[in-house]
């Protein structure tokens, strides 16, 4: 693992304990506050399947994010390419559960996910194009 992968993963897996804490609070608002942490209350069924999508996505897209980063080292990328696939992959989840999470709140907040959902699909394309273009080892 290079240098750079290396230190990406460590900043994403420094925001792991944010995403526990944000499950901690999802059990605390499904269960009226019986479990977890203290959570909002008198959300709508909208907002809570909001905060369920954005906890969600912040799981799923820091592992992708994590594995992003050990493929980049792999992949046949342009240098110019590298350090925004790197920072897309670690931004990614940042926009898309803030924007699922401050919809739940305030619509217009809805262009974070639509950022975010670009940059996924961005970052995931480059690296994949990367790999199918890296010599045969």
């Amino acid at each position: 693992m290079s240098q750079d992968a290396r230190f990406m993963c460590g900043l994403a897996l420094v925001l792991v304990p944010t995403i526990v804490y944000g499950g901690l609070t999802m059990l605390g608002v499904l269960s009226g506050g019986a479990y977890g942490t203290p959570a909002p209350t008198g959300l709508s069924p909208l907002q809570v399947s909001l905060y369920r999508a954005g906890h969600a996505h912040a799981g799923v897209l820091t592992l992708l994010g994590i594995a992003l980063q050990i493929l980049i080292d792999y992949s046949s990328l342009s240098p110019s390419v590298v350090w925004p696939a790197r920072i897309g992959a670690f931004v990614a989840p940042l926009l898309v559960a803030g924007g699922f999470f401050g919809a739940a709140h305030l619509p217009a907040l809805r262009v974070l996910l639509y950022f975010g959902a670009t940059t996924v699909i961005a970052t995931t394309l480059a690296v994949g194009i990367g790999l199918l273009r890296a010599p045969g080892r």
